[in-house]
């Protein structure tokens, strides 16, 4: 383990600001990770930034704050193909709540890919942005590997390579979730050729989308809600919503962002209560398999 470590971000808010009203029973935080103990788990050597730790008792902080009782643990880049931190954490939280999106690649072995999927994991992530992680390359071999044990693929790209991509995405024999609001950049507006492509993708049946998304926009963030309009109007059977706790991209403690307020976003995106049902409660429960 490395001996001292420099941050390359600053941790989570250590206190959530209640939300203007809590998400109903059942509800799940469908992305977000936890970091640490690095004497446990130490990060991969090819980390594209180094975490503050982020523990278990924090984030629970958080979403009791929230109202969120299930949850799914993803893997982040940080830990390339190693997925003990991820998998102890589904652990922790217990199989009742908690499932988990791992990262493997084709040499991982097939009773590796069992264990996994017997402790809890359901997906597998491809992180194009941060890499240190499966190659998009393998995504049509490991969609045919993972089908077998039920999995979803889940993807984080940015731009282009979603339009260029997007013919070989919509015939994986696996549902496909697209990540943080399918990579598209709010300040293209709600037309751009990246966002039309995952509204195509949304119309085949079997793409769903994580109308998570700060990471499209930038303060104030005033144009993120017509997006997540246009996802929410496309395929509200199939959107989820998650945190990204905790937050890596953010520098200073002036920047971070806080939970509380990005429920109320959800809120405000999506005004009838039936559908946040959906988002919340219901499709997590059907993608996730609780």
């Amino acid at each position: 383990m490395e001996t001292h470590l420099e941050f390359t971000c600053v941790p989570a808010n250590a206190k959530t600001r209640p939300p203007r009203e809590k998400a109903p029973p059942g509800s799940c935080d469908s992305h977000f990770h936890i970091f640490g103990p690095y004497d446990r788990f130490p990060m991969s050597p090819a980390r594209p930034y180094t975490p503050p730790p982020a523990s278990i008792d924090h984030y629970l902080d958080m979403a009791n704050t929230l109202g969120l009782d299930r949850r799914v643990v993803v893997q982040a880049s940080v830990y390339g193909t190693d997925n003990r931190v991820t998998m102890d954490a589904v652990a922790r939280f217990g199989r009742d709540t908690a499932r988990a999106v791992v990262v493997v690649d084709e040499g991982t072995m097939p009773q590796e890919l069992q264990r996994l999927a017997d402790e809890g994991a359901v997906g597998l992530r491809f992180n194009v942005v941060s890499g240190n992680g499966t190659p998009l390359e393998q995504i049509e071999s490991m969609a045919r590997r993972v089908a077998s044990f039920g999995w979803h693929l889940q993807l984080y790209v940015k731009g282009p390579p979603l339009t260029q991509f997007a013919p070989q995405l919509a015939k994986l024999p696996v549902p496909l979730v697209l990540d943080h609001m399918a990579g598209v950049d709010a300040a293209d507006g709600p037309d751009s050729p990246e966002l039309q492509a995952a509204l195509r993708l949304l119309d085949s049946g079997n793409v769903w989308v994580k109308i998570s998304g700060y990471r499209s926009s930038k303060p104030p963030y005033d144009d993120l809600a017509p997006i997540a309009r246009r996802f929410v109007a496309a395929a509200p059977e199939r959107c989820v919503w998650g945190t990204d706790w905790p937050h890596t991209q953010f520098e200073t403690p002036e920047q971070m962002t806080d939970d509380g307020m990005l429920l109320d976003w959800l809120f405000d995106w999506v005004p009838d209560a039936a559908t946040r049902e959906k988002i919340l409660v219901t499709n997590p429960a059907e993608l996730y398999r609780f």
